[in-house]
């Protein structure tokens, strides 16, 4: 178990990461309409999740190969390193942009998006390697089993998960506006200052 730990600790933080991945991306949508001038489209925050991507993956990777005494080369037999890491990088950075428009088209409803995304990517990772190992190892239908209850929980989870602002309390009147307010209702009844006031005949 103790060999575990520092694995489980580095999943538990990507878990956190990309728990409060759209959130963010809710928090990045316009509060506008258009054709108003401050309103933005859905893909103006994706740019910057490409520069995050560059800043963080690039210096990042670099800074810890460096650590490790890698190498810099990816030709050769380093050639797998480049050629998977790109088709990695590139599903990393499309299910970006496809989360980037489920959060947006939902009006930044994560609540709903992001038990959808996780439930679905533990399922699409199950089914991946069942169809790579399913020659060489037996299944265990418990799998089948496991991969209901992901969406049975993504459904409970999706449907009861707190999303949206309270009801604001109305506002309790100053004694001043009270004030004004029996004010006006004492002359509106004695009529002797309303422009509708109707003069004595004479």
């Amino acid at each position: 178990m103790k060999g575990l730990l520092i694995p489980i600790l580095f999943a538990l933080g990507t878990a956190m990461c990309w728990g409060m991945y759209g959130p963010a991306l809710g928090n990045a949508r316009s509060t506008v309409k258009p054709p108003h001038p401050d309103f933005w489209s859905p893909f103006k925050p994706y740019v910057f999740i490409g520069v995050a991507y560059l800043v963080i993956a690039i210096a990042g990777g670099l800074i810890a190969m460096k650590v490790k005494g890698d190498t810099f080369s990816y030709s050769g037999a380093h050639a797998a390193a480049r050629n998977w890491g790109f088709i990695a990088g590139t599903l990393g950075a499309a299910g970006a942009l496809f989360l980037t428009n489920a959060v947006m088209s939902s009006k930044g409803n994560t609540a709903l998006v992001m038990p959808i995304v996780f439930g679905g990517a533990v399922s699409v990772n199950a089914i991946f390697a069942y169809s790579q190992l399913r020659n060489s190892v037996n299944i265990s239908p418990v799998l089948w089993v496991g991969m209901a209850f992901v969406i049975v929980g993504v459904v409970l989870v999706a449907k009861n998960t707190p999303h949206g602002a309270p009801a604001k309390p109305a506002a309790e009147q100053t004694p001043e506006a009270q004030k004004s307010v029996a004010t006006t209702t004492d002359t509106g009844q004695d009529g002797a200052d309303s422009p509708h006031s109707i003069p004595d005949k004479a």
